[in-house]
């Protein structure tokens, strides 16, 4: 067990109807072998708990936990609108075919859990991404997503030749970490701009990335031109 799984989850922001919390990456999202983060987090603040989306074990960031069944409906419902804007930093040591742009197409299931895009556009997976080269040979990415397909952003990046560092799943070279974070969420509820950010707490590359002068544009997301 890594030392994420023992350590307790940082709340980024508590309201009457959910709370915004840091999930570590590598630990599971729903239980497993152990408690998931879902569970971890209502041990952790004695309550009962409602997913309304989710991440990857892999990845790390921001998670909305509604604290009763009318805010879950509620988000299912903003959710399926897209009414919720959701960014990600991610990092590849490859270079992509192309450095920012759509990346859209029906996803197949492929071998050993993984996934694969298609040219067909019948029920796409749809994502929007700028980029920067931060040094030698890294090029980061600040990825929103249009839609919310399971591993859309790894198989969205894999298929522009940028396999996400670390993302061994889909051929990422090896790294500390997989480089794919959960860096914002901006969204309107009961009248109030719910905007937050998350700096990636760990990896060497991802310390080196917000360093870098060209992440300044990135700290705000939702100014960006989408």
């Amino acid at each position: 067990m890594s030392t994420a799984d023992r350590s307790v989850l940082k709340v980024q922001y508590t309201h009457d109807d959910f709370y915004i919390i840091n999930k570590p990456h590598g630990l599971n999202f729903h239980s497993e072998e152990g408690p998931g983060f879902v569970v971890r987090a209502e041990q952790q603040l004695n309550e009962k708990l409602f997913a309304v989306h989710r991440l990857d074990k892999v990845t790390s960031g921001l998670i909305i936990l509604a604290r009763n069944k009318a805010a879950a409906a509620e988000f299912t419902q903003l959710f399926t609108q897209h009414a919720i804007n959701k960014f990600y930093l991610a990092v590849s040591d490859t270079k992509p075919k192309k450095k920012q742009g759509w990346i859209k197409g029906d996803m197949a299931k492929s071998r050993r859990g993984t996934y694969k895009l298609l040219n067909s556009q019948s029920n796409p997976a749809i994502t929007r991404f700028y980029s920067f080269s931060f040094k030698s040979g890294f090029r980061a990415y600040l990825l929103k997503p249009y839609s919310g397909k399971t591993h859309q952003l790894r198989v969205a990046l894999k298929s522009i030749g940028a396999a996400i560092l670390g993302d061994a799943s889909y051929s990422g070279s090896a790294a500390d970490r997989t480089y794919l974070h959960a860096f914002a969420l901006d969204f309107e509820w009961a009248g109030e701009q719910i905007q937050h950010t998350l700096l990636p707490e760990c990896g060497v590359e991802y310390a080196q990335l917000i360093k870098h002068q060209d992440f300044d544009s990135w700290q705000t997301p939702w100014k960006l031109d989408w």
